[in-house]
């Protein structure tokens, strides 16, 4: 039997592009108007929290990481005019007020402590306990009264026969039932920062050609995100710096976009199935970022084939180092809390791909 050329294999996986888009349009839609009511009766109950916007095109607010799994990024407001912390100081509470002998440990790579005082203008409610330590606004406080609010908010809406809360998590995660199937939505409450660009985000390090200066100018603008989903932590986010690099992807023609959404694809289809792959869109995306600061020259993406395989390569490679930098904040690794095993199995799938990148296919 004769092997698919390589315009056999853009052809397949596109056209399983174009029905995933159908797909996932139809989740994303019925998805938002259930967050949309719920954070509108969140919101009514503690002013702290925002009503996620609904939205006939793109939401900003929802994150597709694989077919089945949502992040769903909730606004918080009565936070305006942040400052990056000047002084720091050692932290010796606990989340249920009992005193550390040794200071906690400071936060690494993308994490980092946010003060009530680092705000010009700051909500009474930030600076009472149910949220605050010392001065200290805690996620983990914060997603305790996030989460309460949430369960709440489901019997009030009438939406317990749809939607459920997942119990076994410290972060609010909910499962919701789809008029195609079950899919699962991480929800964040999330510290928006227009206009302001982190100091550990040092990008670019130097010139690059990828993207230009005026690009970087323009993506920097956006600013960037503090998400409540750890302890003591926030988590520095960069969702629409992200997205307005991938929505310019290919204004010189290139494929750039065709790729990704091929790699994608397979990820969902055969490397990395299921309800929580250890590798999400999100890694993909990375991905795609460091190749196209690698390869900048529109002649670099003319060619499918030789682009998408470069795409497998570089995957293959974070995948088998267990290594995936951050793309603006270097010194963060995407994969050092995913699971070793399941990396390397994951490994092994695109090692036989790329041996023949015409088997495997679904």
């Amino acid at each position: 039997m004769k092997s698919p050329s390589a315009g056999d294999l853009e052809d397949y996986l596109l056209n399983k592009v174009d029905l995933r888009r159908q797909q996932i349009s139809q989740i994303v839609e019925e998805v938002q108007r259930v967050v949309h009511h719920l954070t509108t009766e969140i919101s009514l109950q503690d002013l702290r929290f925002q009503a996620v916007p609904y939205s006939d095109t793109y939401n900003g607010n929802i994150k597709v990481l694989a077919p089945c799994q949502f992040l769903v990024t909730v606004p918080v407001k009565g936070l305006v005019g942040y400052r990056e912390a000047r002084e720091q100081r050692w932290r010796y509470y606990t989340l249920r007020g009992t005193r550390l002998p040794c200071p906690l440990q400071d936060p690494e790579g993308l994490r980092q402590w946010l003060e009530a005082e680092q705000f010009m203008k700051s909500q009474w409610q930030w600076h009472e306990a149910d949220v605050n330590i010392e001065g200290d606004i805690v996620p983990a406080k914060v997603l305790q009264v996030f989460r309460k609010l949430v369960e709440n908010a489901i019997g009030t809406c009438h939406l317990s026969g749809k939607v459920s809360m997942l119990t076994q998590l410290s972060a609010v995660w909910v499962a919701m039932e789809t008029s195609t199937c079950q899919v699962e939505l991480e929800l964040v409450p999330t510290v928006e920062i227009p206009t302001v660009w982190p100091e550990k985000a040092r990008w670019p390090p130097c010139l690059k050609r990828w993207p230009s200066r005026q690009r970087v100018e323009c993506i920097k603008s956006f600013g960037f995100a503090l998400l409540a989903c750890s302890n003591y932590h926030w988590q520095q986010s960069f969702l629409q710096a992200e997205q307005v690099l991938l929505d310019q992807l290919d204004e010189d023609g290139g494929c750039r976009r065709k790729c990704f959404q091929a790699l994608r694809q397979m990820k969902e289809d055969v490397w990395c199935p299921g309800k929580r792959p250890v590798i999400t869109s999100h890694h993909l995306q990375t991905v795609l970022f460091w190749t196209c600061e690698k390869y900048p020259h529109p002649k670099e993406w003319q060619v499918f084939s030789k682009a998408f395989l470069r795409l497998v390569r570089k995957l293959h490679k974070c995948v088998s180092q267990h290594f995936l930098k951050h793309y603006f904040v270097r010194k963060s690794n995407l994969l050092q809390h995913a699971s070793s095993g399941e990396l390397d199995t994951v490994a092994q799938k695109l090692a036989l791909f790329l041996k023949n990148p015409q088997i495997g296919l679904p």
